[in-house]
């Protein structure tokens, strides 16, 4: 009852602020007071159903959760600006589910903790080559292979943050950050899984268009997560590790190409000691109105353990069944095609894989992706999502079917 009380409030706020301020787009203005008047209110509801049918449980997951998402966002004033992001995430229908923090662990999980949080509250100056950012804020590299905010989860990961997003030359972006917070998707509060991570982590991601059609980027990133007492290191401190690669992506007329390379070894006050590379390469052919897709990546393993990416949006890689989502440790190469395209207004997708292990002989099984999304209107959108994996080594993983339905609401 509690829940449903609280997501109520949060709507009801809501609308208020709605109704109070007009939407507008974000405006330089002349005084203070016009900077808070004339800023903005928007809200967001997604509604989602998770079904997960995993070997192993007796029980199958059902959970249906509405994350309903409040943002203030002031206009500009003198170069300052500032935004305030609250999130809630309710059950609304079926509650049997692992989310790692209601302790029902006879079903499969859906990392999706119900709560109330303070999604994102930052300041901001502009300046003439770029702008500075303090406070809980959003943070995507890239693809979000390394660092990015897990926006598929009800319950975003954003980072108490220093940023610097500089423009120095032309074609020339240099992203810098320093953590010493991350606010994870198992939050608000510590569950099987530890809802933040604090440490002195720093991000670098410097991207380069060498002209509309090829771009380079090159990153560094000092993971340094502090030990937190009644959690073991494998959910700490041994996520700690120091990170260097390289980007490219470019396209030729029909051809696409992507590649990607880094390496990596144990950092912070980790217990481990390991060093190891990735690698990435996909070509997609664009045949309007369809692409297909086929790609290659590969997380090496060194002694006993397999390259890691603790900040990454991981539920885009590697099959959205989520059965990688740590890094085995004999590694992983991933090998996929995949075929997407437009019936009418909605776009779809199917998706093959291939895991194998990178420095044994494991065949860790295939999985199976479809995802159909419908953009109703500029307020709404529809999607269908579905993953199915199944396993060639029963020793290690288990078959999963997981199914998704989301209805999001942009107001």
């Amino acid at each position: 009852m509690k829940t449903h009380i609280r997501a109520v409030r949060l709507m009801g706020l809501s609308l208020l602020m709605l109704s109070i301020e007009a939407l507008a787009e974000k405006k330089v203005v002349d005084s203070f007071e016009q900077m808070v008047t004339q800023g903005t209110a928007s809200v967001n509801f997604r509604y989602r159903f998770e079904g997960v049918d995993q070997d192993g449980f007796d029980e199958d997951a059902e959970a249906a959760l509405l994350r309903s998402r409040l943002t203030l966002s002031s206009a500009e004033y003198l170069g300052f600006s500032a935004l305030l992001e609250m999130d809630d995430v309710t059950s609304i229908g079926p509650n049997d589910y692992n989310s790692t923090e209601n302790g029902q662990t006879e079903y499969p999980v859906v990392a999706d903790p119900e709560g109330t949080d303070l999604n994102q509250a930052w300041v901001r100056y502009r300046f003439s080559e770029g702008t500075g950012t303090v406070g809980r804020q959003r943070i995507n590299h890239g693809n979000q292979r390394f660092v990015g905010g897990v926006a598929w989860r009800q319950n975003e990961q954003t980072y108490d943050s220093l940023r610097l997003d500089l423009a120095p030359v032309e074609g020339l972006r240099i992203d810098l950050s320093y953590v010493n917070k991350v606010h994870r998707i198992f939050g608000p509060d510590d569950g099987a899984q530890p809802a933040e991570w604090e440490g002195d982590t720093v991000l670098m991601r410097a991207d380069y268009a060498i002209n509309e059609n090829h771009s380079v980027a090159a990153f560094g990133y000092r993971i340094d997560v502090e030990d937190q007492g009644g959690f073991p290191a494998g959910r700490t401190v041994n996520n700690s590790n120091d990170t260097l690669g390289v980007e490219y992506a470019g396209k030729m007329d029909w051809l696409g190409l992507k590649a990607s390379y880094a390496t990596q070894s144990d950092g912070g006050d980790s217990e481990l000691d390991y060093d190891a590379d990735y690698y990435f390469l996909e070509a997609a052919v664009n045949s309007a109105p369809v692409t297909v897709k086929a790609g290659y990546e590969v997380l090496e393993a060194d002694n006993g353990k397999g390259f890691q990416t603790p900040l990454s949006t991981l539920h885009k890689f590697q099959g959205w069944a989520d059965k990688f989502l740590v890094t085995p440790v004999d590694g992983i190469e991933d090998t996929y095609v995949s075929i997407g395209g437009k019936l009418g207004p909605v776009k779809m997708a199917a998706i093959y894989h291939d895991f194998q292990a990178e420095s044994s002989s494991a065949d860790f099984g295939t999985e199976f992706n479809f995802i159909a999304t419908w953009p109703v209107n500029k307020m709404l959108t529809l999607q269908g999502k579905f993953a199915s994996f199944e396993t060639d080594d029963a020793a290690r993983y288990t078959d999963t079917d997981r199914i998704w339905f989301t209805a999001q609401v942009k107001l």
